[in-house]
């Protein structure tokens, strides 16, 4: 096995998934971006979850906007709900794993704000759950995932945003979700900061 050339065909492969992303997600980035922009310019908040490497995800973009970007600015309103070890394991003893996200976008999920849904298969219940509680409370969704988009794809309002990454390979998908999420970040800066 030449190790060399597998690790190179990692670059390759991450190069290619990327090129397709700009492609296909650009454009529904860009509104993403004017979405999450109007919700902090009007005092709401962003609300944050996924599972395992896409809970690393939520927690480090709600870390750029709380603390900051590249760019020195006021912190602005977010919340990771994959975070309080109290909350998950209260949740998930009473009600089920299923519940642990729900529970908290009906405590503090309200009309005006944005839940950021992170899923790499589109399949994760506990996420699913989470934006059937936001859509009763009008919220709008911005969905990542990848794949097909799997039953999240399915669910969302022609008012939310779906940023389904094309790549089957899970490990490309979340290189491609930390790039869209910077990209969030970097847009919401620009708008409330003017070009750098």
């Amino acid at each position: 096995m030449d190790l060399t050339a597998l690790m190179h065909s990692h670059f390759q492969d991450s190069i290619e998934a990327l090129h397709t992303s700009a492609a296909e997600l650009s454009e529904p980035l860009a509104a993403a971006v004017e979405l999450l922009f109007a919700t902090v310019a009007n005092n709401g908040k962003i609300l944050a979850c996924g599972n395992g490497g896409s809970a690393a995800d939520a927690q480090h973009f709600i870390a750029e906007l709380v603390g900051r970007f590249e760019r020195d600015r006021l912190p602005l309103a977010g919340i990771a709900l994959n975070t309080d070890t109290s909350i998950l394991t209260a949740v998930g003893n009473d009600y089920g794993f299923d519940a642990v996200f729900e529970r908290q976008v009906a405590a503090l999920g309200q009309t005006g704000d944005i839940l950021v849904a992170i899923s790499t298969s589109g399949n994760s219940p506990n996420v699913l759950r989470a934006i059937q509680v936001a859509h009763e409370r009008d919220m709008v969704v911005i969905a990542l995932t990848g794949k097909d988009g799997g039953k999240i794809g399915a669910m969302l309002k022609d008012t939310d945003i779906h940023l389904c990454v094309p790549h089957q390979r899970t490990m490309r998908i979340q290189e491609v979700h930390i790039v869209l999420l910077h990209a969030l970040c970097d847009g919401i800066d620009t708008l409330l900061l003017g070009e750098p």
